[in-house]
This record gives C-alpha cells, structure tokens and sequence, in this order.
C-alpha cells in the first residue's frame, strides 16, 4: 500500500475528487437530466411564442378594441397560412381588457408580463392606456407593438427602445389635414377631446398648420367623455374660423352636434381623418368635405386587403373597418419579425431584425422607421361622397400621400 504524508496527501486527495466531480457532470449532460445544461431553456422557450395584447374591450373605445382584436387575429392567420406558426414556434395570443382605463391598462399589462410570462406586448385602442403601459416595456425588458394609439409622445418623448409602432400617430394626421385646409394666411381652428390623443393632435395641427403660414383663432378641448358640446361649439361660431381640424376618437363623437347647430352653414369648413364607419353614418351633413383617410376597405388595392374583405365578410357578414387593418398590420410585423429571428422571442434580436423591417398590410407596405420605430405608411387624400345603397358618406380617393410626404419629425432624441 502507498502511504503519502502530509501535503502530498492532500494535493493528491484534491485531484481524486475534481476527477470524480468533472465525471458526474458529465453524466448529467449525457442523458439532459441536469438544469444547467446549455441552450435547454431557450430551446424550450423557443417552441412557444406568447403575444400579450391589452386593449379595449370595454369602455368609451370599445369598437376600437374589438376591431384591432379581430384584426390581429385574421392578420395571424393569414401570416402563418392558418397555422398560427412560425417555423416550428407556435404563436399564442393572450388578451386583456383595459376598460379605456391607464390604471386597469397598467394592472393587466403587469399581469401578462408576470404570471402569464408573455414575450411580446401590443396595445392599445387608447393613447393614455398605450402611454401607462410603454414604461413597462423598458422595465421588462419585452418588445412591444402599439396599435392604434396615436399619441407622439409614444415614438417622441416618451419612447424606449422596445416601442415600435404600427399605427400612425398625431403627426402624420397632422400633416395630412394641414394639406387639406390649410394655406398661408388661412384662420384655422382645432376641436379636440382633453386627452393625450386629442392633445398630441392639436399640437401636431399647430406645428404643421405654422409651416404652410396658417394662423389659430380657436382651440377647443372638452372632456373625452363629454356627450354636451353645445358651449364649445357656440365659443367655435363666435370665434369665426375659415376651418377646423376635428380629432376625436370614441362612441361619443361631436359630428351629430356639429350638424345639430349647423356649424358648415354658418361657413365653417370641418375636417378631419375619415372615422370608422359608425362615426361616418353621423356625418351626412359633412358630404363634400375633403380631408385625409387613414384606411377605408374601398381604398388599398392589393392582394392583403383583398384577402382581409373576403374573410371579414364571410366570417363576420360585414366589411373591415378602421382599425381591423391597424390590428392586422400589428400581426404582420410581428410574425414578419419572428420568420426573420427563426421564431426566437428574444428582445434584442427582435429588435435588431424590425430596426428599418419592411412588412406587408393590408395598406401596403409599412416600414419601421430605424431611428424611433415609427412605422412609415401611405394615408389617403379623401372627399367624402354620397353613394347609392350606403349608409354612410363614403371616403373616395383624391391621392395617395407617399410615406415619404407624411414622415412625421423624429421626436425620441
């Protein structure tokens, strides 16, 4: 027998037990029975992508939110060809109520990020619940999509790398309605709900409306929940404008109101982004007026759309609507996204594969614009017309604005 003394003992121990120590780590990686086996986590994580949207499903936008669920679930299944896969990675799609609230928008956002572990934020149908949420994206560190929200703010002040947006925001409508009544020297007026969406768009007005030389004689800014506006409207009469840019979004539209006290009589030319179609079916007295179009199903011609009218009316017997494209587009730039990262999640590859990522929609291609993830989009130069066997005036095509003509000014820096 071999006797060893002192630390000749000890140094030759030492080795016996890192010899049987690498062995059974060996082992373990052999049959996957260990936790810290490389890449097992991520190859897992990589067979399920969660999408988690929180929108509204209830409250003063609920068609709103209704829409860009129906919207985002047809622009999945068109994406994936009906198989709701990437590759070999399924997409799930987990949905939450914001209640048109920024606090409960908040909560379940939360919700979704914690317990439910999603990969993927998108949201919101309104500006204050989408601006709540977008900290969020940062915090977790989880790419999110905005859809429809508007506000700047969201791709300017407010934003983070995570944010990018499908929808088009204040500046983009802005520059658009300035277009259509705006001119050097012209009186224009702004009529607005108090909220981050109807605030983002009137400064976005004033900004474009001072470029062509135009001057604001009225501003208006009555509660986003308001169904009286009878004194702003009278303060709108007395004050005299030539024009003026309406933003509004919600069941409580001021249209009926405007025809009511029969503001186009009194000389007052409206105009605004063509609403979904509801809110159109109250603007019979607004026929004729010329203003810009974000979409109207009678607009793009291309094979997306196509496909999106089919499917709507043979699923839900009726025509797509605003926001059903804006839902759809939000599906495409992720699935798009994901096809270009081979199905991986992983924040920073996502991000590096939208940065500038052109994608397909059922306006035609939109492209992320790389330095604050705008997405760059055609929006429509309209005339609203009479058309036999409608209910609603119809938005017809003037022109086509090139993404390059309504590029909103980068504001994230």
């Amino acid at each position: 027998m071999l006797k060893f003394k002192g630390s000749r003992f000890i140094a030759v121990l030492l080795v016996m037990m890192l010899i049987i120590s690498s062995a059974a780590g060996c082992s373990n990686t052999g049959n996957g029975a260990s936790t810290e086996t490389a890449g097992t986590e991520d190859t897992v994580a990589a067979q399920v992508v969660k999408i988690g949207m929180v929108t509204s499903k209830t409250g003063a936008l609920q068609a709103y939110g209704e829409q860009s669920i129906r919207g985002f679930e047809m622009g999945l299944e068109y994406a994936t060809k009906g198989t709701n896969k990437v590759g070999n990675t399924e997409i799930q799609l987990i949905i939450e109520d914001s209640e048109t609230k920024p606090e409960v928008a908040k909560q379940k956002a939360v919700k979704l990020l914690e317990e439910d572990k999603i990969d993927i934020l998108v949201g919101c149908a309104s500006s204050s619940d989408a601006l709540a949420i977008v900290p969020l994206a940062e915090e977790y560190q989880k790419v999110m999509v905005v859809e429809p929200a508007v506000a700047d703010a969201i791709t300017g002040a407010n934003w983070n790398k995570y944010i990018f947006r499908t929808g088009r925001n204040s500046s983009q409508d802005a520059a658009a309605a300035a277009a259509a009544i705006g001119k050097k020297g012209a009186k224009l007026g702004i009529f607005a709900p108090d909220s981050a969406f109807g605030h983002g768009g009137a400064d976005a007005f004033k900004v474009a409306a001072a470029n062509l030389g135009a001057e604001i004689v009225f501003e208006a800014y009555p509660p986003a929940e308001a169904t009286d506006f009878t004194a702003e409207i009278q303060k709108m009469i007395a004050a005299k404008p030539e024009a003026v840019y309406v933003v509004w979004a919600g069941a409580n539209s001021p249209w009926k109101a405007f025809m009511d006290q029969k503001v186009q009589e009194k000389g007052i030319r409206l105009s605004t982004g063509a609403p979904d179609i509801a809110a159109l079916r109250t603007m019979w007295d607004n026929v004729g007026m010329e203003g810009f179009c974000v979409y109207y199903n009678g607009l793009p011609k291309n094979e997306v759309n196509d496909w999106m009218i089919a499917k709507i009316k043979e699923k839900y017997d009726t025509v797509p609507d605003l926001f059903d494209a804006g839902g759809f587009a939000a599906a495409m730039a992720i699935v798009t996204a994901l096809g270009k990262t081979d199905g991986s999640a992983d924040s920073e590859k996502l991000i590096a594969a939208m940065e500038g990522m052109s994608f397909d929609t059922p306006k035609g291609p939109m492209t992320f614009r790389k330095e604050d993830h705008q997405s760059l989009q055609v929006i429509y130069a309209i005339k609203l017309e009479k058309q036999d066997g409608v209910d609603h005036p119809v938005p017809v095509l003037v022109r086509e604005m090139t993404p390059g003509e309504t590029a909103p000014p980068i504001n994230n820096q």
